[in-house]
């Protein structure tokens, strides 16, 4: 399916942002859309890949599989986000739809050529680059923390971070992307600890619960404050 600029819901944050209208739809020309369900593969590990994406929608997970076959998340893409490999695979790493996803999907030979015509999206496109390893890098960061409330509590933030269009604050309302097993793998809790901990967490004020992903943050402040132990 081809693009939809005018309509993209993150036109104004990825790094296409930065073209004109009209350089705009030039690269629309070379792309296409793609919808993904949960658990669908986007990028398989050890394949070849010759292709990139924008998140517009959704959220995807970037994982490894040890020997034994457990499972490791490395990080996280939000809408906006950036995901694909210019000069090398995957190797070990497999980027899979953790919720309902759209994605622009571009071959790398494109977007290095519009990349060359166009040395704005360059910059832009190393930018996002190096928030999304910064995002990554602060999530991977919360394992060490020795307190498990502060792992969980930076975790929620973290996501809040992420589902927000303000680079000032976090979004009040929105969805968890990883399940209770999901947050547990990559904080190094058990399932049951990292569901205790959020429900500590709400029963302290800092937020509110909504269905079975739901969160809403009551006190952003207290939150901060509980992620810092």
């Amino acid at each position: 399916m081809s693009l939809a600029c005018a309509t993209c819901p993150v036109r104004d944050r990825a790094a296409c942002s930065v073209l004109s209208d009209e350089e705009r739809e030039d690269l629309s020309q070379r792309g296409r859309h793609r919808t993904l369900e949960p658990g669908e593969v986007l990028f398989h590990a050890g394949e070849k890949v010759t292709a990139c994406a924008t998140l517009t929608s959704g959220a995807l997970k970037v994982s490894t599989t040890d020997a034994e076959g457990r499972e490791r998340i490395l990080a996280l893409v939000h809408p906006a986000g950036f995901v694909g490999e210019f000069f090398q695979p995957f190797d070990d790493h497999e980027v899979v739809a953790l919720a309902p996803s759209e994605v622009c999907l571009f071959a790398g030979e494109d977007i290095e050529t519009a990349m060359s015509e166009h040395p704005a999206l360059g910059r832009a496109l190393l930018r996002r680059t190096q928030e999304d390893l910064h995002a990554s890098r602060t999530l991977l960061a919360l394992t060490g923390k020795p307190d498990a409330q502060a792992r969980v509590a930076g975790l929620i933030l973290g996501f809040a971070q992420a589902a927000s269009d303000s680079p000032c604050h976090p979004a009040q309302e929105f969805d968890l992307p990883l399940s209770r097993a999901e947050c547990a793998n990559m904080l190094g809790l058990t399932i049951e600890t990292v569901s205790r901990k959020i429900t500590a967490l709400e029963k302290s004020g800092a937020i509110r619960r909504h269905g079975k992903r739901g969160i809403e943050l009551v006190d952003p402040a207290r939150l901060s404050l509980m992620a810092e132990v």
